[in-house]
């Protein structure tokens, strides 16, 4: 029988949507349509548990599911023994402490004997510690944010994303207590065959995340400027450069960051750089 790598991924919301685009992105197809639970990759030994997101540590943990793809504060607020595999780099939030926008904020003393609502006490009650503020956790489930306004707390824990949320509900965020993303993680005792195949699985994130991080770019340039423009483009190694049919021209091909690249811009067209062109790399294996 051949081995089957199973993976948890939360069944429905923002980070299932990134964490399956990753995954089809890495050329692997299977179908997560009409609500199932579960679902078999047809081109790659991968079976699928669509989860709930604060489920997958426990699963992973237990061995049911091998690997999950979990948000980092589900995983550090469950404190389930399994191993962080890989930062995913998507799912962005932030974990705040907010109160009323009527009161005046004058540091974490303002928590001192407070009553504060959260769905996450584990990551909380660490911090608080950490930070010698003693204050009541009141833990709740789901629409944390209403807390004060209802009278059930003076404060909230809550995660963060834009702030929209805290700024409808009457609040403002005044402290970050932990920073999350999407990460990989697995069980500690995976057999040799399955780590093989979560190394596979590996060698295609990584590659999927190289190409989208970086940018495979073309440019002309006068041969008395090469080595200028060329001190401007780090690259994976060094530039191609080829020689164009106008005289006195070349076409220096490579590859550099879109943050990298923003930033030299201007340098390389004050370096004589012209017909810039800007090309997305699908994978990037290096």
């Amino acid at each position: 029988m051949n081995t089957i790598l199973r993976i948890a991924v939360q069944k429905s919301g923002r980070l299932s949507e990134s964490s399956l685009d990753l995954i089809r992105e890495c050329g692997i197809r299977f179908s997560n349509g009409g609500g199932k639970l579960m679902s078999s990759a047809q081109n790659f030994p991968l079976e699928f548990l669509f989860l709930r997101d604060d489920d997958i540590p426990g699963y992973v943990a237990d061995g049911v599911a091998d690997i999950g793809i979990v948000g980092e504060n589900e995983l550090v607020e469950k404190e389930k023994d399994v191993s962080l595999v890989k930062r995913l780099g998507f799912s962005k939030c932030r974990l705040s402490l907010a109160i009323p926008k009527s009161e005046n904020y004058e540091g974490l003393k303002n928590f001192e004997s407070k009553s504060i609502a959260t769905s996450y006490p584990n990551i909380l009650a660490s911090f608080l510690q950490k930070e010698g503020i003693k204050a009541d956790i009141h833990e709740i489930s789901g629409s944390v944010e209403i807390a004060p306004g209802i009278g059930l707390a003076d404060a909230i824990c809550d995660i963060v994303s834009s702030g929209s949320t805290l700024l409808t509900n009457g609040l403002k965020e005044v402290e970050v207590i932990f920073k999350s993303e999407a990460v990989l993680v697995a069980n500690n005792t995976l057999s040799p065959e399955k780590n093989e195949i979560l190394k596979q699985l590996l060698f295609r994130i990584d590659a999927v995340q190289a190409g989208s991080n970086n940018k495979y770019i073309l440019l002309n340039a006068p041969n008395d400027k090469l080595d200028l423009i060329i001190s401007l483009l780090p690259g994976m190694k060094s530039p191609t450069v080829l020689p164009l049919a106008t005289a006195g021209w070349s076409s220096i091909h490579s590859v550099i960051t879109e943050d990298e690249f923003w930033e030299r811009i201007q340098k390389l067209r004050q370096a004589g750089a012209e017909g810039i062109l800007i090309v997305p790399i699908e994978k990037m294996i290096l």
